[in-house]
């Protein structure tokens, strides 16, 4: 038979019937019985009891302290351990591990006010995000014209939209229907572009099949001028038409090639064919421009004259010479007969008395002007009007007579 109650626990006890009790604030409660021991052994068993509690009470502390677990999930695990020490079968401090548990509720209750700020913010600037991603893509949808690079965009943009945190339903559905809209008005928009370009394409091949067919029309032309001229007119409304397909672009630009060449390459032979006439025309009048060269120094314009008539008739019989080599010959020419024709002038000249008489009385009128200024600047005031005019008729004067005196020089 058992002794009076246990009591040396400061926790619980054991009553003599073997009811395992443990001492709480509100008194004591009933955790158990223990039938198979000593009371110490009973006390032992449930302080057992106590410490698994506890453990698990620590275990939660350091899961809330440590790691980032989610304030829901936390205030749960606090929930069910609360009524677990409520409930417990076990003796120990009790009061304590429910202290613990609340001043745990409180740290979640902060934690979950910062996940909701941090939410709340984390919210703001995905409104931020998602409204900045909208106007993008409606600036998209209405200006580009770069179809490749909008459209890559775009599929970045609705990239970056489902990377962003979400916002309230409302405002997330309102914009959600507007970045559609842009990427709708952006499709439909870039079909419209196409669809026109298609025609454009389609006008501009017509055109240029018009320029093909008068190109190959003029392939077989002997009319050179003309005909180059007319290639490069066909050139330019060419390049002024605009471009077709890429398929129909090489097909047109082919043929049009294909009938210039043919053109070009006939008018090359012809002109190759009378080139080489031309160089021969060209070595006869080298030839002359050496006979026509040894005529000068003129000494007898008559003579100089009738042989330069002869060369000039057989120049003329020569016919064309190549374009690079006439000008050198005929400028050579040129200044053989402009010789000639000086010496004539000099002649006649020489020959006709009353031209020099005219000489020598041009001369004899500005000599005695000439006196006649120097006369009136002597008279005049130094800086005078008068001497200012005698001096400014002296300088015209005196260049005239230079002028004349050469001339009357040219009868010697």
């Amino acid at each position: 038979m058992r002794e009076a109650t246990v009591t040396t626990d400061p926790w619980g006890r054991v009553d003599d019937d073997g009811t395992v009790y443990v001492r709480t604030a509100e008194g004591e409660r009933a955790v158990g019985s223990w039938q198979a021991g000593e009371p110490e052994e009973a006390l032992a068993y449930f302080h057992r009891k106590y410490d698994e509690l506890a453990g698990q009470v620590q275990l939660l502390e350091q899961r809330v302290k440590s790691t980032d677990l989610a304030p829901a999930q936390a205030e749960a695990s606090i929930l069910k351990l609360r009524e677990a020490v409520a409930e417990a079968h076990a003796v120990g401090d009790l009061a304590a591990l429910g202290d613990r548990l609340n001043a745990l509720s409180e740290l979640v209750g902060k934690r979950r006010e910062e996940v909701k700020a941090a939410r709340d913010q984390a919210r703001v600037v995905a409104k931020d995000v998602k409204e900045r991603i909208v106007a993008e893509a409606e600036r998209i949808a209405e200006d580009t014209t770069h179809w490749k690079t909008g459209g890559e965009r775009l599929r970045q943009l609705v990239d970056e939209w489902k990377a962003a945190e979400r916002i309230d339903r409302a405002t997330e559905a309102t914009l959600w229907k507007r970045l559609s809209a842009a990427r709708t008005a952006f499709a439909k928009r870039r079909k419209a572009y196409f669809s026109s370009l298609d025609e454009q394409r389609d006008q501009v091949r017509s055109a240029k099949e018009r320029i093909v067919s008068e190109a190959e029309a003029l392939s077989s032309s002997t009319e050179w001028a003309p005909t180059a001229a007319a290639y490069r007119e066909l050139m330019r409304r060419w390049k002024s038409a605009g471009r077709a397909s890429r398929e129909a672009e090489d097909e047109l630009w082919g043929r049009f090639k294909a009938a210039q060449d043919l053109f070009f390459q006939a008018r090359s032979a012809v002109f190759a064919e009378r080139d080489a006439s031309l160089a021969a025309n060209a070595e006869i009048k080298e030839r002359l421009l050496v006979e026509a060269e040894a005529i000068l120094p003129v000494t007898d314009a008559r003579s100089a004259r009738g042989a330069l008539r002869g060369i000039l008739e057989r120049w003329e019989a020569a016919g064309p010479v190549p374009r690079e080599q006439r000008d050198r010959l005929e400028g050579g020419l040129r200044k053989v007969d402009d010789a000639v024709r000086r010496a004539e002038e000099n002649e006649w000249k020489r020959s006709n008395p009353e031209a020099r008489a005219r000489a020598q009385d041009t001369v004899n009128q500005l000599r005695r002007s000439i006196s006649q200024l120097e006369q009136r600047l002597a008279k005049a005031p130094a800086g005078s009007k008068a001497a200012k005019e005698a001096e400014e008729g002296l300088v015209a004067r005196r260049s005239w007579l230079e002028e004349a005196e050469r001339t009357l020089a040219e009868f010697s």
